[in-house]
């Protein structure tokens, strides 16, 4: 059997693109397929053109301080600021500074992994009984379904638990953004690359992986029609969404043989997350001139960086302190994201700037009349991802090990459900599994 190649990538995100470049410098020969029409998977940042700001629609903050992403911003001279500001909350219809973290991190730290697994959803209900908790109780329960993106009756304590270790280990209660945005981490990738010769061939969506005997087996679509690619070894990065299609999809890609069922029960124990996020620009910073207590000398939103409410639409605001420019995003997640996925921007453009009016007491036409933009991406609706990032339900202790255990030498894994560090979901998370993976490659 002839190879094109020693190692086919399947998906050019920050996984593929990481495990690549050290399977280049290996002296492998690489070849990387990637269906969307630009590298980067879910990390896609644009720039606003009138305030020259980096407007990111999917990965945007670095969760503390992994070496994953700080070495390679040491190593290039990439700049990032950290987070400032204060939290705002909406607690009986009124808004007020807040500790919201600190007050979920109380409760948090009450979860155990040496009980038996449960979700999320039966952990507050039993550990929150006391009228007095009933506030905390929900603020936990706002915090799962907006930072993890999910579902409180199905997501595993212990997969938080593990979670909230790692994050300790890196400085994860401190937030990060990188100055000209995080698309930088992968044109430092693809620069290594092309002077690696590794070719990236977008707008090539592989449909079946036969993986039967010695060797690997791609079909992959093209503009030009359907081609045949043959390797030794081929890694998969695909999202967690495209392996696990919804009830009565087709999908999206086939194996011959199929996944074995240990595998195939891994996935079923793991969840993909839904958000729908939207970055709107206006004309001028607004909220700084909103006083949420009476009386001209009382504190206004000026520093405002987090705005956590109970909106149905869009529940959490963040602003781009320590930069102050006119610019916000909304986060709906879980039900939210459910409601508004698949609707067109100007639907949701519509949704946000009313939850934004009702949130801060501030006239529609107001609002209207001072947007000047609107960035949006739909991910539940992307088919190359199917969603936001992943989580693990309850009782798959082991499942992100499993779906990232490689089959004979010669079907690898990849990607942010794979890690079993506690980071996945992130970027940091997804880097150090095409790490992992590249490692298991050039030991096979």
């Amino acid at each position: 059997m002839h190879f094109d190649s020693d190692v086919i990538i399947v998906g050019a995100g920050v996984a593929g693109l990481s495990a690549a470049t050290v399977l280049a410098r290996a002296g492998l020969r690489v070849v990387i397929l990637e269906g969307r029409d630009r590298v980067g998977g879910r990390i896609f940042t644009r720039r606003d053109p009138d305030c020259n700001a980096v407007i990111e629609l999917g990965a945007e903050f670095v969760h503390g301080c992994p070496a994953e992403i700080w070495d390679l911003l040491k190593r290039h001279d990439i700049g990032a600021r950290e987070l400032t500001g204060e939290s705002w909350c909406v607690r009986d219809e009124k808004l007020s500074t807040c500790d919201f973290f600190s007050q979920v991190d109380e409760l948090l730290e009450k979860m155990d992994d040496r009980t038996p697994d449960q979700s999320f959803l039966q952990f507050v209900d039993k550990c929150c009984t006391d009228v007095k908790m009933q506030q905390t109780k929900a603020m936990a329960l706002r915090y799962v379904t907006g930072f993890h993106a999910a579902d409180p009756s199905l997501i595993s304590v212990h997969s938080l638990v593990k979670g909230l270790r790692a994050d300790e280990e890196i400085d994860g209660d401190r937030a990060f953004r990188i100055s000209t945005g995080y698309e930088s981490l992968t044109k430092v990738h693809e620069k290594e690359l092309a002077r690696a010769g590794v070719p990236i061939l977008l707008n090539t969506k592989v449909e079946f992986v036969g993986w039967a005997g010695r060797g690997v087996e791609l079909t992959a679509r093209d503009s030009k029609g359907v081609h045949s690619l043959l390797s030794s070894k081929a890694l998969l990065t695909l999202p967690l969404g495209v392996l696990q299609p919804e009830v009565g999809e087709t999908a999206a890609v086939r194996f011959a043989p199929e996944l074995p069922q240990q595998k195939q029960q891994a996935i079923d124990y793991l969840a993909m997350g839904k958000v729908i996020r939207l970055t709107l620009r206006f004309r001028e910073r607004f909220w700084e001139s909103i006083h949420p207590q009476s009386g001209r000398d009382s504190k206004t939103l000026e520093q405002l960086q987090f705005l956590l409410t109970e909106d149905e639409w869009f529940p959490t605001w963040w602003t781009t302190l320590p930069e102050k420019l006119p610019i916000i995003t909304g986060w709906a997640p879980f039900h939210a994201a459910e409601r508004l996925s698949g609707k067109d921007q100007s639907f949701v453009v519509e949704r946000a700037v009313s939850s934004l009016s009702n949130i801060l007491s501030i006239r529609r036409e107001r609002l209207e009349h001072l947007l000047e933009a609107a960035y949006f991406h739909d991910w539940q609706s992307d088919p190359f991802s199917r969603g936001a990032y992943s989580y693990v339900k309850v009782g798959g202790d082991r499942a992100q090990q499993e779906l990232g255990a490689p089959l004979e030498n010669t079907l690898f894994f990849a990607g942010e459900a794979t890690d079993v560090t506690g980071h996945n979901g992130t970027v940091h998370g997804a880097i150090a599994s095409g790490h992992r993976a590249a490692t298991e490659i050039l030991q096979g």
